[in-house]
């Protein structure tokens, strides 16, 4: 481990010690420093602050940006002169380069996040030290000296359940873990069929296990039948949220630990869960600011309408006042975890899988398996999957003008098809939408929709 990073795991303690005013204090310092390094090395935010003040502490006082700004005007963007957006593109576009350094320096990630737009971002070698301080700050609260040991003594054994074949986050960090640490981890795809995955779990018999929330939870289901059978000290759930209960019964049929944490490849190191169910927000590395429509503060106590976030670390492509376009609620009583850092929990990604029924018994799938086999198809600018009948789907498309949409449609529908015949399921009916993908009130696309919500998703 470098010298940097113990002297910001050092400096995450003192932090967290300090209480609110010491993590505020460090926040506005780290504003102030990420603000002046973006003017000086990025032409985008050089003009869209030409008119505020020398030094700015609070990120209130800056514009906001999202990323469909910040995407077309990626070169001016970036504060590396050898970055564009042409370079960036020919990695994501071969799945041989998952993983590798981009331009030999950086951490390079897609994601089409809700809003179906693609976005590629960089991440360069400051931020990675921090996202490990963080993940090792997570990691005290969530493990003991014991459960440290046991994991020594099975030789850090890691099974990670992601979205597999493109440049997201997950994949990246499974292709570089896997390059580092070869047999002892082990990277399994979300889509996989859930009888070929809980046999090669149960033949790799992971110490730490990494899903999705909603794969948790399935593989709970599992564990409870007999099928699956292993025993891993720590369960980190990613991506999405379950009901509260879930976590709790995750950790009773596994016997383990369960952590959760909320994050995007924007900022990786967003937050964490706490024993009282409640995320935590790393804000000496993250300023954050739950609004409403209007991007006015929201009271804590009060959901927002969307979250704004500035990440304090990372230089090469500087996150400043960023829309992430997910609603949250801030707590509005210190934590009764004894964490000083902010509580929040997030309202806007909750874990929709859909149940199909087959004479074999009900089938369940995870929002990711269904929504990779149409990201993958180019002239998909938004999507939206909904089921309308137990095994009736709508698929909902917004296309590039450029693009042909029959063809665009016929290649997401076989994407689709496909992954429902691996699963069993190819009698399950494609319908292809009339209308645009719909936006709910809450100012958001969903991508899946489930039976028992899709007559009232505008209402949520």
């Amino acid at each position: 481990m470098s010298e940097h990073v113990i002297g910001l795991i050092w400096d995450a303690r003192r932090a967290r010690k300090g209480g609110a005013g010491a993590i505020a204090q460090r926040q506005r310092a780290r504003l102030a420093d990420m603000v002046a390094y973006a003017r000086a090395n990025s032409p985008y935010y050089r003009e869209l602050y030409r008119d505020l003040p020398d030094r700015v502490e609070s990120a209130e006082q800056l514009p906001i940006t999202d990323k469909k700004t910040l995407m077309e005007r990626f070169d001016e963007w970036c504060t590396d002169r050898d970055v564009t957006l042409e370079a960036a593109e020919a990695v994501v576009d071969d799945p041989g380069r998952i993983g590798e350094r981009f331009l030999g320096k950086y951490t390079l990630a897609t994601t089409s996040g809700t809003t179906g737009r693609r976005g590629i971002f960089l991440t360069d070698d400051r931020t990675m030290a921090v996202v490990t301080a963080m993940m090792l700050r997570w990691m005290g609260d969530w493990l003991s000296p014991s459960d440290i040991l046991n994991i020594i003594a099975r030789r850090g054994r890691l099974a990670m359940v992601m979205a597999t074949g493109g440049h997201f986050a997950s994949a990246v960090a499974a292709a570089r873990l896997k390059k580092r640490r070869g047999k002892r981890v082990e990277v399994l795809s979300a889509h996989m069929p859930m009888a070929e995955l809980v046999e090669r779990l149960n033949r790799f018999q992971p110490a730490l296990l990494t899903p999705y929330a909603s794969m948790a939870a399935m593989l709970a289901d599992e564990q409870e039948a007999g099928r699956l059978n292993i025993d891993p000290v720590l369960l980190a759930l990613s991506a999405e949220r379950l009901p509260q209960p879930e976590y709790g019964r995750i950790a009773r049929v596994f016997g383990a630990k369960v952590g959760n944490s909320y994050a995007a490849s924007e900022c990786m190191f967003l937050s964490y869960m706490c024993s009282e169910g409640w995320l935590h927000v790393n804000a000496d590395w993250v300023a954050f600011e739950p609004v409403d429509a209007d991007y006015r503060p929201v009271a804590p106590g009060e959901q927002s309408h969307t979250i704004l976030i500035s990440n304090l670390a990372n230089r090469v492509q500087p996150i400043l006042r960023y829309d992430l376009g997910d609603s949250v609620l801030q707590r509005p009583d210190p934590c009764p975890c004894g964490n000083p850092l902010p509580a929040i929990r997030v309202q806007g990604r909750s874990a929709d899988v859909l149940t199909f029924r087959t004479s074999g018994g009900d089938i369940r799938l995870p929002p990711l398996a269904l929504t990779q086999p149409i990201e993958a198809v180019r002239g998909v600018t938004l999507f939206q999957l909904a089921q309308s009948e137990p095994e009736r789907l709508e698929l909902r498309l917004q296309i590039t003008p450029t693009a042909n949409a029959d063809t665009v449609w016929r290649e997401a529908e076989a994407g689709l098809r496909n992954m429902l015949a691996e699963h069993g399921l190819g009698h399950v009916v494609i319908e292809r939408g009339g209308e645009p993908p719909e936006r709910g009130r809450g100012g958001k696309f969903r991508e899946v929709i489930p039976l028992a919500q899709t007559n009232d998703s505008l209402s949520r």
